[in-house]
């Protein structure tokens, strides 16, 4: 699947391949030529994904082939466990996690899944938890912290499921409820936005001692779509929406709302996902590395006081 300001790109590509088929039928020299275009085909790469609007940024962060959670977890972990149901109503397939070993290590990989087609779409409820989802994702953590071991969150979701069932069964209550148990956890926390992280849906799994982002993912409130519907009552100023959510991971970092970026392929996680995990798993070894070497007690600390400072305004 082509975005639309991939185009150029991609019509480069289609003349360089034709290059090259031209070259091997008719036995003609065309190496400098072809150089010369695939040279300006990485020029244009560099430039076109450096220059992103906030806009493309959310499109290539919903990106079809891009990785998900299981994705990650298949990727960095061995012998991964699947944990399921909030031992109260049911088991939220939009929420998965388990226990998986990174480099020798037990971690508790939690996070939203979407599916990568209709069928699977359907099943996973496109992201979005439902009460029982956030309940089934505390109720790991809360084991993760009684057998010592570390906590990984994978952000990706356009927000919580907003059906009038999964109000009556406690939304609200179930988010909060998270977010407080969260700031008290004694075991490492790391959570990472790998591609939407819309509103409480993503909040819900996010309090930690690190709060990653991939470079082209986005963390907000709300949607451009539905920013964009109640300030306008249109789908049609997305773009303009986005601009003024500001909700870029370096729009993020600016405003010390997340701890860091992680840097994905030129293009996309989706167009070298194998060097994605490999950035990843060498990032996620490194925090759990510098968590390691801080007290459970001053974990804590540290978690509430860098939340706490969040949005506090001084006036002179």
């Amino acid at each position: 699947m082509l975005l639309d300001f991939e185009q150029p790109i991609a019509a480069l590509e289609g003349k360089l391949q034709e290059m090259k088929k031209l070259a091997s039928e008719s036995q003609v020299d065309v190496s400098e030529a072809v150089k010369a275009l695939e040279e300006k085909i990485k020029t244009l790469k560099k430039e076109t994904y450096a220059n992103l609007t906030r806009w493309q940024r959310v499109q290539l962060s919903r990106h079809p082939d891009r990785p998900y959670t299981l994705d990650y977890i298949a990727g960095l972990t061995s012998k991964f466990v699947e944990l399921h149901g909030d031992r109260t109503v049911s088991d939220d397939k939009a929420m998965v996690g388990g226990f998986g070993e990174i480099d020798g290590r037990s971690v508790m990989f939690i996070g939203q899944q979407k599916g990568r087609n209709t069928k699977q779409r359907q099943m996973r409820n496109f992201g979005m938890a439902n009460p029982e989802g956030y309940r089934k994702a505390l109720r790991l953590m809360k084991m993760a912290e009684k057998f010592g071991r570390p906590i990984v969150t994978f952000i990706d979701t356009p927000g919580a499921f907003p059906g009038l069932e999964a109000e009556e069964r406690g939304q609200g209550e179930a988010i909060a409820r998270n977010l407080k148990e969260m700031f008290m956890l004694k075991v490492p926390v790391i959570c990472i936005i790998i591609g939407e992280g819309a509103s409480g849906g993503a909040l819900g799994i996010a309090i930690g001692d690190r709060v990653m982002m991939l470079e082209n993912t986005w963390y907000s409130v709300i949607s451009p779509e539905s920013c964009s519907s109640i300030l306008w009552r249109s789908w049609n100023y997305k773009e303009q929406a986005a601009e003024a959510l500001k909700l870029t991971a370096t729009d993020m970092l600016q405003h010390k709302l997340i701890d860091g970026i992680i840097k994905e392929p030129l293009g996309g996680a989706h167009t070298e996902p194998d060097k994605m995990m490999r950035t990843l798993k060498k990032e996620i070894c490194k925090m759990l590395d510098e968590l390691d070497g801080i007290a459970p007690e001053d974990r804590i600390m540290q978690r509430i006081e860098k939340f706490s400072a969040m949005g506090v305004v001084q006036e002179g």
